[in-house]
């Protein structure tokens, strides 16, 4: 609780001392949405190559969203992309921890495909047909031979219990 105190009072000291910072501060926390938000949708083949340049891609690859009320504006549209564990885990990339470049453009939908995260996947390596079909073959294999060897059954051998003097009783639990 004291250092919360101590935190007010070097803020009031500061303040005194500059009024103007505490003013600066809040103007520069306001402005950050703003930077960040995108521009809106391109109309014109010149606005479409400058939203190219700015998010650093081939005018010919840059398509942004539909107008669709999202507010995603001229950012552009990346279609569904591979999960970042997809990607080569051995390539020298500028930022390795995440799996990306500079000036690698983000898909809109960037905190869903992280590795931690869902992902497209890649194509299954065989068909849904081919492993149904593998399944029933296996359990078809498994019935078959349960069938089969139904008469051959084993069991563990067990003798009848053996005691020294066939008839005799040895202990008995009536009291005497």
């Amino acid at each position: 609780m004291s250092a919360l105190f101590n935190g007010l009072k070097a803020a009031q000291k500061l303040q005194a001392a500059n009024p103007k910072l505490l003013q600066h501060v809040a103007k520069r926390m306001a402005s950050w949405n703003k930077d960040y938000k995108p521009a809106p949708i391109p109309k014109d083949e010149k606005a479409c190559e400058a939203a190219a340049k700015k998010y650093y891609l081939l005018p010919e690859e840059y398509r942004p969203y539909a107008d669709n009320g999202l507010g995603y504006g001229d950012y552009p549209d990346l279609g569904k992309s591979l999960g970042i564990e997809s990607k080569d885990p051995y390539y020298p990339y500028d930022f390795p921890e995440h799996k990306r470049n500079l000036h690698e453009t983000f898909h809109a939908d960037i905190d869903l495909y992280g590795e931690d995260r869902y992902s497209q996947p890649e194509q299954p390596r065989f068909t849904k047909s081919q492993y149904w079909l593998s399944f029933l073959g296996v359990m078809t294999g498994c019935f078959v031979l349960y069938y089969w060897l139904e008469d051959y059954r084993m069991y563990r051998p067990v003798a009848a219990k053996q005691y020294p003097g066939d008839g005799k009783k040895h202990y008995t639990f009536e009291r005497e």
